[in-house]
């Protein structure tokens, strides 16, 4: 993982599952942002993850925090998939093309082609106060990112 704690947030900016472009510095000093990448949308373990943050909307609202869910998906995958996610309020982003710019910046993109499953938490400055990889079948606990949030 090249982003560690304490650097500076790479910037980016990825097509949403919500039809428009989201760019990352839009947030700053505005929101924190969980950045979660994820492997691959339509797989078990990426749609509980989704779901778990989308549960929690209330709480990260109530934090000023926005969730990116990022993979390597296309656009038109991740509007898909939204739908059989029963309502995702925030953005699941692609970075399909060129394929995996985003996850490698952030030293997640795998020899494979996906992305780990990894997450950032991002404060209003655009530092980074949390960064994890998790192994591919793990479900990453939302209680670790509240409290990173909750330590800024």
């Amino acid at each position: 993982m090249s982003v560690q704690v304490g650097t500076t947030a790479p910037d980016f900016e990825l097509g949403s599952h919500r039809g428009d472009k989201v760019r990352l510095s839009r947030f700053r000093g505005r929101k924190h942002v969980v950045i979660a990448f994820h492997p691959l949308a339509f797989t078990p373990v990426c749609a509980t993850q989704m779901r778990n943050y989308e549960a929690d909307q209330t709480w990260f609202g109530a934090h000023d925090t926005h969730v990116l869910g990022i993979s390597v998906d296309s656009v038109p995958a991740k509007i898909e998939w939204a739908k059989t996610l029963d309502g995702i309020t925030y953005d699941l982003l692609s970075d399909f093309h060129p394929h995996g710019s985003v996850a490698q910046a952030y030293g997640v993109l795998r020899d494979d082609g996906i992305s780990e499953r990894a997450v950032f938490v991002v404060d209003k400055s655009g530092r980074v106060v949390f960064a994890k990889v998790y192994d591919i079948p793990t479900l990453p606990d939302n209680a670790e990112v509240r409290q990173a949030i909750e330590a800024i």
